[in-house]
Protein backbone atom coordinates (compact mmCIF):
# COMPACT_ATOMS: atom_id res chain seq x y z
CA UNK A 1 0.00 0.00 0.00
CA UNK A 2 1.39 3.88 -0.71
CA UNK A 3 0.50 6.31 2.03
CA UNK A 4 0.31 9.61 1.39
CA UNK A 5 -1.15 12.76 3.65
CA UNK A 6 -1.91 16.04 5.24
CA UNK A 7 -0.51 17.56 8.14
CA UNK A 8 -1.39 20.51 9.96
CA UNK A 9 -3.97 21.75 12.40
CA UNK A 10 -6.55 21.13 12.77
CA UNK A 11 -7.76 19.27 9.83
CA UNK A 12 -11.16 18.88 10.54
CA UNK A 13 -12.29 20.01 6.84
CA UNK A 14 -9.20 19.36 5.01
CA UNK A 15 -10.02 19.39 1.16
CA UNK A 16 -7.22 16.77 0.01
CA UNK A 17 -8.44 13.59 1.98
CA UNK A 18 -11.61 13.84 -0.35
CA UNK A 19 -9.91 15.07 -3.32
CA UNK A 20 -7.49 12.49 -3.38
CA UNK A 21 -9.73 9.31 -1.73
CA UNK A 22 -11.96 10.22 -4.85
CA UNK A 23 -9.24 10.24 -7.43
CA UNK A 24 -7.39 6.58 -6.24
CA UNK A 25 -11.52 5.57 -6.32
CA UNK A 26 -12.02 7.27 -9.89
CA UNK A 27 -8.77 6.10 -11.36
CA UNK A 28 -8.77 2.66 -10.15
CA UNK A 29 -5.54 2.97 -7.53
CA UNK A 30 -6.62 0.40 -5.19
CA UNK A 31 -2.73 0.20 -3.85
CA UNK A 32 -2.88 3.75 -2.66
CA UNK A 33 -4.18 5.07 0.23
CA UNK A 34 -4.55 9.09 2.07
CA UNK A 35 -5.16 10.29 5.45
CA UNK A 36 -5.29 13.07 7.64
CA UNK A 37 -2.26 13.46 10.17
CA UNK A 38 -3.32 16.62 12.33
CA UNK A 39 0.00 17.05 14.62
CA UNK A 40 0.44 19.27 17.11
CA UNK A 41 4.09 19.85 16.80
CA UNK A 42 5.68 19.89 13.26
CA UNK A 43 8.58 18.07 15.44
CA UNK A 44 5.99 15.14 15.55
CA UNK A 45 6.74 14.99 11.72
CA UNK A 46 9.78 12.36 12.72
CA UNK A 47 7.09 10.09 15.16
CA UNK A 48 4.89 10.15 12.46
CA UNK A 49 7.80 8.74 10.08
CA UNK A 50 8.62 6.45 12.17
CA UNK A 51 4.56 4.65 13.01
CA UNK A 52 4.59 4.69 8.60
CA UNK A 53 7.38 3.96 7.16
CA UNK A 54 5.01 3.41 4.09
CA UNK A 55 4.48 7.09 3.89
CA UNK A 56 5.40 8.58 0.45
CA UNK A 57 4.86 11.61 -0.07
CA UNK A 58 2.61 14.85 2.28
CA UNK A 59 0.55 18.01 1.72
CA UNK A 60 1.39 20.71 4.34
CA UNK A 61 -1.06 22.95 5.54
CA UNK A 62 -1.42 25.24 8.19
CA UNK A 63 0.72 26.63 10.49
CA UNK A 64 3.75 24.00 9.27
CA UNK A 65 4.40 25.59 5.64
CA UNK A 66 7.23 27.61 7.11
CA UNK A 67 8.21 25.61 10.00
CA UNK A 68 8.64 22.01 8.21
CA UNK A 69 11.66 23.78 6.10
CA UNK A 70 13.86 23.15 8.69
CA UNK A 71 12.90 19.47 8.88
CA UNK A 72 13.91 19.00 5.11
CA UNK A 73 16.58 17.04 3.89
CA UNK A 74 16.74 18.68 0.51
CA UNK A 75 14.50 21.86 -1.22
CA UNK A 76 13.45 23.05 -4.92
CA UNK A 77 14.38 26.51 -5.20
CA UNK A 78 10.79 27.35 -5.00
CA UNK A 79 10.46 26.53 -1.72
CA UNK A 80 14.05 28.36 -1.47
CA UNK A 81 12.66 31.44 -2.80
CA UNK A 82 9.44 31.67 -0.87
CA UNK A 83 10.69 29.99 2.45
CA UNK A 84 7.48 27.95 2.34
CA UNK A 85 6.67 24.56 1.53
CA UNK A 86 3.26 22.75 0.80
CA UNK A 87 4.44 19.24 -0.43
CA UNK A 88 7.01 17.35 0.36
CA UNK A 89 8.53 13.54 -1.50
CA UNK A 90 9.73 10.69 0.71
CA UNK A 91 12.35 8.77 -0.29
CA UNK A 92 14.55 6.03 1.83
CA UNK A 93 13.54 8.48 4.82
CA UNK A 94 14.83 11.37 3.26
CA UNK A 95 12.69 14.61 3.08
CA UNK A 96 12.62 16.69 -0.32
CA UNK A 97 10.51 19.77 -0.20
CA UNK A 98 7.98 21.45 -3.10
CA UNK A 99 5.90 24.86 -3.29
CA UNK A 100 3.00 23.98 -5.41
CA UNK A 101 1.24 26.92 -3.71
CA UNK A 102 3.00 28.69 -6.60
CA UNK A 103 1.45 26.78 -9.42
CA UNK A 104 -1.94 26.51 -8.45
CA UNK A 105 -1.80 30.15 -7.33
CA UNK A 106 -0.32 31.49 -10.39
CA UNK A 107 -2.36 29.06 -12.47
CA UNK A 108 -5.77 29.97 -11.44
CA UNK A 109 -5.24 33.81 -10.85
CA UNK A 110 -3.76 34.29 -14.18
CA UNK A 111 -7.44 33.30 -15.67
CA UNK A 112 -9.25 36.15 -13.64
CA UNK A 113 -6.43 38.47 -14.54
CA UNK A 114 -6.89 41.71 -16.59
CA UNK A 115 -3.97 43.95 -18.26
CA UNK A 116 -5.45 46.80 -15.77
CA UNK A 117 -4.78 45.24 -12.81
CA UNK A 118 -1.34 46.48 -11.63
CA UNK A 119 -1.40 46.53 -7.86
CA UNK A 120 -2.32 44.22 -5.11
CA UNK A 121 -2.88 43.75 -1.07
CA UNK A 122 -2.05 40.40 0.45
CA UNK A 123 -4.32 39.64 3.54
CA UNK A 124 -2.11 37.55 5.71
CA UNK A 125 1.50 37.10 6.18
CA UNK A 126 1.78 32.53 6.43
CA UNK A 127 3.37 30.06 4.44
CA UNK A 128 0.33 30.55 1.51
CA UNK A 129 1.23 34.42 1.71
CA UNK A 130 4.68 33.53 0.40
CA UNK A 131 3.68 31.77 -2.38
CA UNK A 132 0.96 34.60 -3.65
CA UNK A 133 3.72 37.19 -3.06
CA UNK A 134 6.17 35.35 -5.36
CA UNK A 135 4.21 35.06 -8.76
CA UNK A 136 2.67 38.69 -8.07
CA UNK A 137 6.52 39.12 -8.34
CA UNK A 138 6.94 37.19 -11.77
CA UNK A 139 3.76 38.65 -13.13
CA UNK A 140 5.40 42.45 -12.51
CA UNK A 141 2.50 43.49 -9.99
CA UNK A 142 3.52 45.29 -6.83
CA UNK A 143 1.60 44.33 -3.70
CA UNK A 144 1.93 45.14 0.51
CA UNK A 145 1.12 43.16 2.70
CA UNK A 146 -1.74 43.24 5.23
CA UNK A 147 -1.35 41.69 9.20
CA UNK A 148 -2.65 42.25 12.42
CA UNK A 149 0.88 42.11 13.55
CA UNK A 150 2.54 44.38 11.02
CA UNK A 151 5.85 45.37 10.78
CA UNK A 152 7.75 47.28 8.62
CA UNK A 153 6.92 47.36 5.37
CA UNK A 154 3.82 45.75 5.97
CA UNK A 155 0.51 47.56 7.00
CA UNK A 156 -2.12 46.90 9.25
CA UNK A 157 -5.90 46.67 8.98
CA UNK A 158 -6.01 49.77 10.55
CA UNK A 159 -4.22 51.58 8.02
CA UNK A 160 -6.40 50.08 5.07
CA UNK A 161 -8.23 53.12 4.90
CA UNK A 162 -10.71 53.69 2.24
CA UNK A 163 -7.89 55.81 0.33
CA UNK A 164 -6.42 52.89 0.36
CA UNK A 165 -8.71 50.05 -1.19
CA UNK A 166 -9.54 53.19 -3.85
CA UNK A 167 -5.66 52.83 -4.92
CA UNK A 168 -5.98 49.03 -4.84
CA UNK A 169 -6.27 46.72 -8.07
CA UNK A 170 -6.27 42.76 -6.40
CA UNK A 171 -7.41 42.19 -2.65
CA UNK A 172 -6.27 38.69 -2.03
CA UNK A 173 -6.91 36.58 1.35
CA UNK A 174 -4.56 34.55 2.07
CA UNK A 175 -5.71 33.70 5.84
CA UNK A 176 -8.44 31.77 7.25
CA UNK A 177 -10.63 34.05 8.16
CA UNK A 178 -14.42 33.12 7.07
CA UNK A 179 -13.59 29.86 6.21
CA UNK A 180 -16.31 26.75 6.99
CA UNK A 181 -17.57 27.20 9.99
CA UNK A 182 -17.06 30.57 10.86
CA UNK A 183 -18.68 31.55 8.05
CA UNK A 184 -20.06 35.04 8.99
CA UNK A 185 -15.97 36.49 9.52
CA UNK A 186 -14.20 38.17 6.87
CA UNK A 187 -11.08 40.55 6.94
CA UNK A 188 -11.40 43.87 8.17
CA UNK A 189 -11.16 46.31 5.42
CA UNK A 190 -13.53 48.95 4.42
CA UNK A 191 -15.99 46.96 1.73
CA UNK A 192 -17.65 50.20 0.74
CA UNK A 193 -14.89 51.23 -1.37
CA UNK A 194 -14.80 48.75 -3.49
CA UNK A 195 -15.97 48.70 -6.80
CA UNK A 196 -16.12 47.23 -10.26
CA UNK A 197 -12.61 48.03 -11.27
CA UNK A 198 -11.69 45.47 -8.20
CA UNK A 199 -10.70 41.83 -8.00
CA UNK A 200 -10.99 39.84 -4.54
CA UNK A 201 -9.35 36.62 -4.67
CA UNK A 202 -9.76 34.05 -1.97
CA UNK A 203 -8.10 31.33 -1.24
CA UNK A 204 -10.44 29.66 1.04
CA UNK A 205 -12.80 27.09 -0.79
CA UNK A 206 -15.08 26.18 1.91
CA UNK A 207 -17.77 27.46 1.93
CA UNK A 208 -17.31 28.44 -1.67
CA UNK A 209 -18.47 32.14 -1.66
CA UNK A 210 -17.06 34.04 1.89
CA UNK A 211 -18.76 37.04 3.44
CA UNK A 212 -14.93 38.34 2.15
CA UNK A 213 -15.91 37.34 -1.62
CA UNK A 214 -20.35 38.32 -1.00
CA UNK A 215 -19.32 41.90 -0.10
CA UNK A 216 -17.27 42.06 -3.05
CA UNK A 217 -19.38 40.54 -5.35
CA UNK A 218 -22.18 43.60 -3.63
CA UNK A 219 -20.18 46.20 -4.76
CA UNK A 220 -19.37 44.30 -8.47
CA UNK A 221 -15.70 43.47 -7.81
CA UNK A 222 -14.58 40.56 -9.39
CA UNK A 223 -14.44 37.43 -7.08
CA UNK A 224 -12.81 34.05 -7.51
CA UNK A 225 -12.36 31.11 -4.53
CA UNK A 226 -9.69 28.94 -3.79
CA UNK A 227 -10.86 25.52 -5.15
CA UNK A 228 -9.17 25.60 -8.85
CA UNK A 229 -5.99 26.58 -6.92
CA UNK A 230 -6.21 23.27 -4.45
CA UNK A 231 -6.97 21.24 -7.43
CA UNK A 232 -4.23 22.38 -9.62
CA UNK A 233 -1.77 22.28 -6.96
CA UNK A 234 -3.23 18.57 -5.77
CA UNK A 235 -2.32 17.53 -9.34
CA UNK A 236 1.05 19.09 -8.74
CA UNK A 237 1.86 17.37 -5.85
CA UNK A 238 0.43 13.75 -7.09
CA UNK A 239 3.37 14.28 -10.20
CA UNK A 240 6.03 15.17 -7.57
CA UNK A 241 5.02 12.07 -5.68
CA UNK A 242 5.15 9.47 -8.76
CA UNK A 243 8.40 11.22 -10.32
Amino acid sequence: MRLFGLIGFPLSHSFSKKYFTEKFEREGLSDCLFENFPIASVEDIKELLDRHPDLTGLSITIPYKEKIISLLDDASETVKKTKACNCIKITNGKLVGYNTDVSGFENSFKKVLTPDLRNALILGTGGASKAVAYVLEKLNISYKFVSRNPALPNLSYEQVTPDVIAETDIIINTTPVGMYPDITEAPGIPYATLNDHHLLFDLVYNPAKTLFLKRGEEKGAKIHNGLEMLEILAEENWKIWNS
